[in-house]
């Protein structure tokens, strides 16, 4: 992931933190990928439907179980929520159930950058997680690559 979408690895990255960070405080007990499909739910699914969506993660689920096997256990719900990460938690070690959240979660932002353009993804990420520190600049410096 991090040769084909790199941009995309490191707002991955930045955007679990902060969900980890939230369910840390007590704010929500959902796993940090969970979480943050949730909250990508409602602006992509205004963009190509909740069918489109469900297409989407599902995608990037395959792409994300290629990278990491660690989420073998979890699938997609008809309703486009994500399943199976209870049991990825208590079977995984810390450092395989980071790579798998970050596989899924950066294929997701990857593949949606390739379907409405990578300047739009990053917008709808920076509407959902405005604290997540992304800058036009980052964008720039991954062109330049």
């Amino acid at each position: 992931m991090t040769a084909r979408f790199p941009l995309m690895n490191d707002l991955a990255r930045r955007i679990l933190a902060i969900e980890v960070a939230r369910a840390n405080a007590g704010e929500t007990p959902v796993d940090a990928a969970v979480q943050t499909c949730v909250r990508l739910q409602v602006p992509l699914s205004k963009f190509m439907g909740s069918v489109g969506f469900y297409s989407l993660l599902s995608r990037a689920l395959v792409l994300g179980k290629a990278e990491a096997p660690s989420l073998q256990v979890v699938y997609v719900r008809p309703d486009g929520s994500l399943a199976g990460f209870d049991e990825f938690d208590q079977d995984q070690e810390a450092g395989e159930c980071e790579k798998g959240r970050v596989a899924l979660v950066a294929h997701l932002l990857g593949l949606l950058g390739i379907f409405i353009g990578e300047s739009l993804a990053l917008r709808i990420a920076c509407d959902a997680w405005p604290d997540a520190s992304i800058e036009k600049t980052d964008l720039k410096e991954e062109e330049k690559l």
